[in-house]
Parts: C-alpha cells; sequence; structure tokens
C-alpha cells in the first residue's frame, strides 16, 4: 500500500519544500503539472533547492534544510517509528547508566547489579546477598544465602571501578565507603566518557540496520527516495546523538562539582 502510495510523495516534498524552492522558476501552481512518467521530476526540483538551500545556509552561517518524510508513505520500506524507538531506548539506556553506576555518593542500590562470576554463571550481587547500608560510611553484603559466592562476590566489588576496598568476616561482607576525593570524581568522569562512547558505538549500529534495510528496496524504488529516507535516518541519529552530549555534559558537571 505504501509503495503505491509513493506516487503522491513528490507533490508533497514539493508542497512543504516551497520555500526553500523560491528561486527557482517553478510554474503558478509551485510545481508543473507532471505525466505518470514524468511525475519524480518534482522531487529533482526539491533536491536541487534542497542543495541550494544547504550551501546558502552553509555560507550565512545557518544549519541545512532537514528532511521529513512522513512514515506512512515508507511504512513498507522501513519503520521509521520502530528506528526511532530504537534510538531513544540507547538513550535511555545511558541515562539508566548514568544513574545506577555513575554517582559521587555511594548507596547500597549502587551495589545492587554488580555482576558476580560463580560456578553457577552470572548473578547480579542482590541476588545473592542481602545489602544494607549500617552507617553513612559502611555497607554490608550478607552473603548467608549463598556463602559459597562470597569470595566471587568481594572480587567482584573489588573490581568495579567504584574505587571500593570490601573486607570479608566470614559471610560478611563490608564495604567502607571512602571519601570523595578529586582524582575519585575524575575516574567517574572518565567512566560516563566510556559509557557514552559505548552507547554512541550502538547508535551506529541502529543506524546502519536502518540505512541497510533502506538500501534493500533499491531496485524498487527511486535513487531520490533511497537517498531521502538515508538522509532521515542520519537526521534522527545526530539528533540523538546531540541528546547523548547533553546528557553527558550534565553528569561530568554533577561529577566533577
Amino acid at each position: 500500500m505504501a509503495l503505491r502510495s509513493f506516487r503522491h510523495l513528490p507533490s508533497l516534498l514539493c508542497a512543504s519544500s516551497s520555500a526553500l524552492a523560491r528561486a527557482l522558476p517553478l510554474a503558478p501552481g509551485g510545481c508543473p503539472a507532471l505525466l505518470p512518467a514524468g511525475h519524480w521530476q518534482c522531487v529533482h526540483q526539491t533536491l536541487l533547492a534542497r542543495q541550494l538551500a544547504t550551501k546558502k545556509a552553509k555560507g550565512k552561517g545557518q544549519s541545512p534544510a532537514k528532511v521529513n518524510i512522513s512514515a506512512a508513505l515508507v511504512e513498507d520500506i522501513i519503520n521509521l517509528e520502530e528506528t526511532s524507538g530504537d534510538m531513544q531506548a540507547v538513550v535511555e539506556a545511558l541515562k539508566e547508566d548514568f544513574n545506577r553506576n555513575l554517582s559521587v555518593r555511594t548507596s547500597p542500590g549502587a551495589l545492587d547489579h554488580i555482576v558476580v562470576m560463580t560456578k553457577d554463571g552470572k548473578f547480579p550481587l542482590n541476588q545473592l546477598g542481602q545489602i544494607s547500608q549500617k552507617s553513612p560510611q559502611l555497607m554490608v553484603v550478607n552473603m548467608a544465602s549463598f556463602p559459597e559466592s562470597t569470595a566471587a562476590a568481594t572480587k567482584a566489588i573489588r573490581e568495579s571501578g567504584m574505587n571500593l576496598n570490601p573486607e570479608v568476616d566470614g559471610t560478611i561482607i563490608r564495604v567502607p565507603i571512602p571519601k570523595v576525593t578529586r582524582e575519585h570524581r575524575e575516574g567517574l568522569a572518565k567512566l560516563a566518557k566510556q559509557s557514552t562512547n559505548k552507547s554512541k558505538e550502538a547508535l551506529r549500529k541502529v543506524r546502519s540496520k536502518s540505512v541497510n534495510q533502506v538500501k534493500k528496496f533499491k531496485n524498487k524504488v527511486s535513487e531520490d527516495t533511497i537517498w531521502l529516507l538515508e538522509k532521515q535516518i542520519q537526521q534522527m541519529a545526530d539528533s540523538t546523538a546531540a541528546e547523548m552530549d547533553k546528557l553527558l555534559a550534565a553528569k561530568t558537571k554533577e561529577l566533577l562539582g
């Protein structure tokens, strides 16, 4: 159904881009009357207008024109809403990582998802031991339910990157909370940067997957359509990456104080 709708895409694009195409010699109606065989002429005019607008915008230091294709018109090629959702999921995962693992103040919740390697596999610490905070300077992990995993849990806490030095007393793991030093703050800021870079790599995978999906239709739709979709997907990725940069800037400011 959506592929058949492409015959309407040129006029929609032309109408939405009339402001950009004023410099071109168009018919009074905004787009020339087109025969079915020549209906992509309007898209070519739109593309030319966008190129001219982009060059003009760059000369004035403005942002280039953006593509905004209706998701309904291309649903048989790619689900743009799904692509947007996948990109936003990467952002939400980064937010969760920042909130859970990168905090100047260490709380019991910060230990919950430390991964412990046991002989039976990997488990989050809160599934193996009971975590509590005895005082502002001390957390305790009671490993009575899984005493055989006490050593592995201690190792996982020590290697968590949270600057913690656990002490073992039978099945009790005491975790003194260190004073917050400048070095510790800077270490957390570096971890935030690393997490953001990993998230951007995940974002690039989402973008590449979407572009590859579009390219599967290169023999079924025009090159202009492929170009427009690739450009819109790139715009979505750029916008998401910019959102990540803002999150990183805010987190870095919070961590460094």
